[in-house]
């Protein structure tokens, strides 16, 4: 550890580099990024390379009034967030989301690294604009209005010279930035692939603040190759139900020549294509909304269309039915998801899709076992499909992503003014939703016991009472549970009831994990297409390197590494250098007797197995239990001779 005299010292040669190259530099317009920023660190902000202010924190009053100002935003960005995490893969990372003014307003990363970096001003309240914090990712992004990679010694003050921040601007649908999404983390590494995927990770953002704004609009997807619509690459527009553009990603400006917002805003359809928009729909629904072919008005350009109803189309009329027939009024709002592109090539998987299938047709409920990201959902589909409520609703729970708040109106529903901001009409829950079809929860685990007793009494009787009322409705549904937990294991400790357990497990089946099926190539190349189309082609060494990953997050992983690779790629041959994460992970541990090790060895061995057995050898979940990362625990892993890859 560096002495406060050696620190001192450091900051001060940090401070003259800072001075020394922006007194040199007069060509201000022909600095790179950092140079510019310093120079306004300096001369706007008199702001002193040599003497670093305290972190700038605003109060948690203020916090959350920003938090809610921008409500939607973090909405949009949570998801995605935690996806770019996972897809890092390094402990010693965070992405962080700021407001307009540097100030962070969401966070995801290791309660380690977050605990290391909290005194520096990295958490949630910081202000991190450039003013404040002088030259860093975030504030700089923003201040350029550009993404920028601000790399240790690159940052205004020492104090901050340990850490590498890059970061991209987040446009809202009006074209004005909304945010800074930011990767902050200790590596030494070059940042180039980084901006890429912070890029593919603003832009999935913007196109969910699009659908979120402006759900009263028809979506239009377009591109000028068919493979790219439905993308990360495809044009979007919001249009109203009189043809007018309200909205647009950046991509559709670009593929249609438009510099901003403003050059498209209020334009008519058929100002952009040689057709209307209810043309667009009719031939939309007829192609069952594979991309039809549009025309370029005054242009002999070819672009590639859909166009859908407004999502808030269904949600008003079944509010109207809701209304006009009570709760009891059927749900005949399509949930059918489009077709997967994973479909069963795996011999086991095949099998307990036949059995599930004949089982669930004599009405005993199945529950799916298997790690995060398996694919439980997508097998949970396919029984629907096949089986004899198939024309009926597939209605999904997942029990761990709601709050507990939540969860007994989601599933029960309740009548009008059941509670305070209750919606005026009263919701029908998702058990009456599913009456002819089938109910799906999923991570069953998760559900607080006091309402295990309440659905155990619906599976029982096959009527459900709404909260707020004491009308009981008759349903009938097709059960599927699913849960990553070993629920015996929670049934001995009390923490789930047993009687629910034996109702619902009709029939127990184990799906394998994606490093266990025999379909892993038709998989990967599969997925690849679904992601990229034709556009790219997986290397051999590539090829070598996802057949050989353990794949802890399973097709979830798969896909997101995938999607990845084929931004970075951009039409080439994916090679290994397009799969960062998989090239940082600890390689799968060598087969090795246990016999070598000592006493104190063994115990931990025996107890680790024990904890992967409960965790069905999820490694994340372990982890996150030891309150360790996940490349410590595979280290461990490594030294006490257990081999994931060996396990279900």
């Amino acid at each position: 550890m560096e002495h406060a005299g050696q620190l001192h010292n450091r900051g001060d040669r940090h401070a003259d580099h800072v001075l020394e190259v922006v007194h040199r530099s007069f060509d201000e317009a022909g600095d790179d990024l950092v140079t510019r920023s310093w120079r306004r660190c300096l001369n706007q902000y008199q702001l002193d390379p040599g003497r670093p202010r305290e972190p700038v924190m605003i109060g948690s009053a203020a916090l959350q009034s920003r938090r809610e100002q921008r409500a939607d935003v973090i909405e949009c960005a949570r998801y995605e967030m935690s996806t770019l995490y996972q897809q890092l893969a390094d402990p010693d990372s965070a992405v962080l989301l700021t407001d307009m003014d540097g100030v962070i307003v969401h966070m995801v990363s290791s309660p380690e690294f977050a605990a290391t970096v909290e005194s520096m001003g990295l958490r949630l309240g910081g202000v991190w604009g450039e003013a404040e914090a002088g030259t860093n990712g975030m504030g700089t992004c923003l201040a350029a209005a550009h993404p920028v990679s601000v790399q240790r010694e690159e940052h205004f003050f020492s104090r901050f010279t340990q850490l590498t921040c890059s970061a991209v601007p987040v446009f809202d649908p009006c074209g004005d930035i909304v945010a800074a999404l930011d990767v902050t983390s200790r590596s030494h590494l070059m940042q180039q692939h980084l901006l890429v995927l912070l890029g593919m990770t603003a832009r999935m953002i913007e196109n969910r603040l699009i659908d979120k704004r402006f759900s009263d609009a028809h979506p239009l997807h377009f591109h000028s190759r068919p493979e790219f619509v439905y993308t990360l690459h495809e044009g979007k527009l919001a249009v109203s139900a009189d043809g007018l553009v309200l909205a647009a990603n950046r991509s559709a400006l670009f593929q249609l020549g438009f510099q901003s917002m403003d050059d498209i805003r209020c334009r008519r359809i058929d100002e952009l294509f040689q057709t209307s928009l209810e043309d667009i729909l009719q031939r939309s629904l007829s192609a069952s909304f594979h991309p039809v072919a549009a025309y370029r008005a005054h242009a002999a350009l070819r672009f590639f269309a859909v166009a859908r109803r407004p999502a808030a189309d269904a949600a008003r009329a079944l509010s109207a039915r809701t209304a006009g027939e009570g709760l009891r009024a059927p749900e005949r709002a399509s949930t059918r998801a489009a077709p997967s592109v994973c479909t069963f090539k795996d011999e086991r998987l095949i099998a307990r899709l036949d059995t599930a299938r004949r089982v669930i047709a004599r009405r005993t409920p199945v529950l799916l076992c298997g790690e995060t990201g398996s694919g439980k959902e997508v097998f949970a589909r396919a029984i629907h499909d096949g089986s004899p409520h198939a024309e009926g609703a597939f209605v999904a729970v997942n029990c761990a992503s709601l709050p507990e708040t939540l969860i007994e109106s989601e599933l029960f529903g309740y009548r009008a003014g059941a509670f305070t901001g209750a919606q005026r009409n009263g919701r029908r829950g998702k058990i009456l939703q599913a009456d002819s079809g089938t109910l799906f929860l999923d991570e069953i685990a998760d559900m607080p016991l006091e309402l295990q007793a309440r659905l155990l009494r619906v599976l029982d009787e096959r009527r459900v009472t709404p909260l707020g009322t004491e009308e009981t409705y008759p349903v009938n549904f097709q059960l599927v549970s699913a849960s990553h937990r070993h629920l015996p294991s929670l049934v001995r400790e009390g923490r789930f009831r047993e009687d629910l357990y034996y109702r619902l497990a009709g029939i127990e089946l184990d799906l394998p994990a994606l490093r266990e099926r025999t379909d892993r190539r038709e998989l990967i190349r599969d997925i690849l297409m679904d992601e990229a189309g034709g556009a790219c082609r997986l290397g051999a060494a590539a090829e070598r390197l996802l057949m050989g990953h353990p794949w802890p997050g399973n097709l979830r992983q798969l896909r997101h590494v995938l999607r990845s690779a084929a931004a970075l790629a951009d039409g080439q041959t994916i090679t290994p250098e397009h799969l960062p994460s998989l090239s940082r992970s600890p390689a799968p541990a060598e087969a090795a007797p246990a016999s070598g090790l000592n006493p104190i060895q063994a115990n931990e061995r025996k107890a680790l197995l024990q904890m992967l057995e409960e965790h069905r050898w999820n490694v994340s979940h372990v982890a996150k239990a030891l309150e360790i990362s996940r490349n410590t625990l595979y280290r461990k892993l490594r030294r006490l001779h257990i081999e994931i890859s060996a396990h279900a």
